[in-house]
């Protein structure tokens, strides 16, 4: 890599996928520097990453907070900012080069912009803001020039794959785990628990991307993604279970062949690449050993079991403000079931009733999107008071 350290600023440091990309940025301290890390409420963790790293300024993004982390860090010079508006301008100063956006859900995407609006290089976490406003988050990065790369394991082997390539696109395969349910049957839903639904077979994640994977959402918001990402329509892309998650996805091209990135389930690898995109760096993963691999298995997806993967396809068909009001309904359903107070089997009860209420924009701004956000969270909050 060159000589200059990249200076790299996290919105959303304290969640799984922040703390994951401070762990390698702390085995490559000559490669890279912290400049700006943020939280939403997290304030000990927060504090206790910035005296480890020492960045020039920290985000408490919940208000209420902000005179605990003034306090802890006022001896370090550390400067102390409030608000997720604070996050995404210092995000976007001149002393950033890359943005490493994985706040959790819809909060993310106003940092986001406004750091694609300065052409800082995104390494994107935060699949909800290219699903809420794909159009609109693309166009923008169209004319700032900033690149988005993918943090996503299926996305980043998409772009790994895509390396080098000149070749026609015939197909993006995503793979998916299948979450623990996948050989549960059906008539057993009504009946998972939170802490079922928690317990992920092979990824560590944070509490709700784990249920979206459960359900299947996760990979419905990851044909979204890639659809923007890699401008290719929803219908060329094929979701394929892969229990073993070893392949982590995959590209097929116009002569039939198929490239494949491969490797342990570890999230540190994509977040790394994207931080040192276009290089490789070293890295202690496990390494794979082909001789002890006993089996690589693939299905295709249940739909009746998983509708939330359905929906998924059906929104982004639907288009315009329709996907930002399914992702809004799904944040609140998520929610609601890790709280206790709705079933699992009436997540995707609630996004569909939501998506019914929804006020179709065909071309939406980003008022607009904003908008849908906000009014399809009460629809889908009155919808779960309703079934409780």
């Amino acid at each position: 890599m060159e000589e200059n350290k990249r200076r790299i600023a996290i919105l959303g440091s304290t969640g799984s996928i922040g703390t994951q990309a401070l762990d390698v940025i702390s085995r490559h301290p000559d490669l890279f520097q912290v400049e700006m890390l943020s939280a939403g409420s997290n304030a000990s963790l927060l504090i206790d990453q910035a005296r480890k790293f020492n960045p020039n300024a920290v985000v408490i993004c919940n208000k209420d907070k902000y005179a605990e982390v003034k306090a802890a860090l006022d001896p370090l010079d550390i400067k102390v900012f409030a608000g997720v508006e604070s996050a995404g301008e210092l995000a976007g100063g001149s002393n950033v080069d890359i943005v490493l956006a994985s706040m959790v859900g819809f909060s993310g995407l106003a940092p986001t912009i406004s750091a694609i609006k300065k052409g800082k290089v995104i390494a994107l976490a935060n699949k909800e803001t290219l699903v809420a406003a794909g159009s609109i988050v693309t166009r923008l990065a169209k004319e700032s020039g900033s690149p988005i790369l993918p943090v996503d394991s299926e996305h980043s082997a998409i772009f790994q794959c895509l390396q080098g390539e000149r070749a026609q696109v015939e197909k993006l395969l995503l793979t998916a785990s299948g979450g623990p349910f996948f050989n549960l049957p059906a008539e057993k839903f009504n009946d998972i628990t939170v802490e079922q639904a928690l317990n992920h077979p092979n990824w560590k994640m944070g509490s709700k991307v784990t249920i979206d994977s459960a359900s299947m959402m996760n990979k419905g918001l990851e044909i979204m993604e890639a659809a923007w990402l890699f401008n290719i329509p929803a219908e060329k892309i094929e979701v394929v279970v892969h229990p073993q998650s070893i392949i982590h996805s995959m590209v097929q091209f116009s002569d039939g062949s198929v490239k494949a990135q491969i490797g342990h389930p570890d999230m540190r690898v994509p977040i790394q690449y994207a931080l040192s995109y276009p290089y490789r760096i070293d890295l202690d993963t496990k390494r794979l050993s082909f001789a002890d691999l006993r089996e690589l298995t693939f299905f295709a997806p249940d739909l009746e079991k998983f509708p939330c993967l359905r929906i998924a396809y059906d929104s982004f068909k639907k288009g315009g403000n329709i996907p930002c009001a399914m992702n809004a309904a799904n944040e609140v359903a998520v929610a609601a079931f890790l709280r206790g107070e709705i079933r699992f089997t009436q997540i995707p009860f609630v996004i569909e009733k939501t998506i019914e209420k929804c006020n179709f924009a065909a071309s939406p701004s980003i008022e607009d999107i904003f908008a849908t956000d906000t009014q399809a969270k009460i629809q889908a909050e009155e919808i779960t008071r309703q079934i409780r």
